[in-house]
């Protein structure tokens, strides 16, 4: 059996698995970029939904970025690795709040007053064992294909099996219609999905003997947070020279209509030479 196990899931080089955790813990990094994709991408479900338009739905979940910090927790458990734990949760964690907040702002703007009934959000809202079933066969496989270069492009195919996104519209529209059962169901649906591709993650990255890339996801962890760092480190000092040239400008309404005068007087005589040549 063990053999049997090596022989399918254990086939890949050790270059190859460095790579898979580097790439997985970047696409995982709770940065602007990630959650602008997850405003977005639940933007296009929730409107998706009060449509009753498959296309859109799906459209949504192949731009979701979801998928990538529910595997990088799973790999953390693998790895024993505690801050790419912390690191996977807090970016699940505050994803969901976007998302939930973001459809139910639309669901109050555009939702109807009688409530939500189309097709595309009530099948989202009785979960089962069938939905489970899936979730775990998606998470398989979407780990299977992660360590696996030749079959990364599988991806994006295996989000729209598994449903993510549309679970968190669905949630965020039923708190906005005051349809509490639906939010109950339609969350529970993603905690399903959830569980289930954690659960398929950590049978496949153990397989893989990842845990032995517990050093490679360190050093990426510490890169990918460097360059949030500095992101913040560079809004910082732009609000605060802003705040520098503005502030004396607030307190002394005379020196900045002297310095606008000043600079239209600038403008006048460039004009003027201009003109003149």
């Amino acid at each position: 059996m063990e053999k049997t196990i090596e022989k399918i899931f254990n086939t890949s080089s050790s270059g190859e698995k460095s790579e898979a955790v580097k790439k997985l813990i970047d696409q995982s990094t709770p940065n602007t970029d990630f959650f602008m994709m997850v405003v977005l991408s639940i933007a296009m479900a929730t409107f998706g939904l009060l449509l009753d338009n498959t296309a859109i739905v799906i459209g949504a979940m192949l731009i979701a970025p979801v998928l990538s910090p529910i595997l990088s927790l799973g790999m953390g458990i693998v790895m024993f690795n505690e801050s790419l734990i912390r690191r996977a949760v807090f970016t699940l964690g505050k994803s969901l709040l976007y998302a939930i907040g973001a459809a139910f702002l639309i669901g109050l703007l555009f939702g109807s007053k009688d409530g939500v009934s189309v097709r595309e959000v009530l099948s989202r809202t009785t979960p089962n064992l069938l939905d489970a079933a899936v979730a775990v066969v998606a998470g398989f496989a979407a780990s299977f294909a992660l360590i696996k270069p030749k079959m990364s492009e599988a991806i994006p195919g295996i989000a729209i099996s598994v449903s993510l996104v549309p679970p968190l519209a669905v949630t965020g529209l039923g708190l906005a219609t005051l349809n509490f059962a639906i939010a109950k169901g339609a969350f529970l649906l993603f905690v399903v999905n959830i569980l289930g591709i954690i659960f398929a993650s950590v049978f496949v990255f153990s397989s893989m003997n990842l845990y032995t890339k517990r050093g490679t996801a360190d050093r990426a962890i510490k890169d990918a947070d460097k360059v949030v760092d500095i992101e913040k480190d560079e809004d910082i000092i732009i609000t605060e020279n802003e705040s520098k040239v503005s502030q004396p400008l607030q307190k002394n309404p005379e020196l900045a209509k002297g310095e606008l005068e000043s600079s239209l007087k600038e403008v006048s005589i460039t004009e003027g030479d201009v003109l003149n040549k």
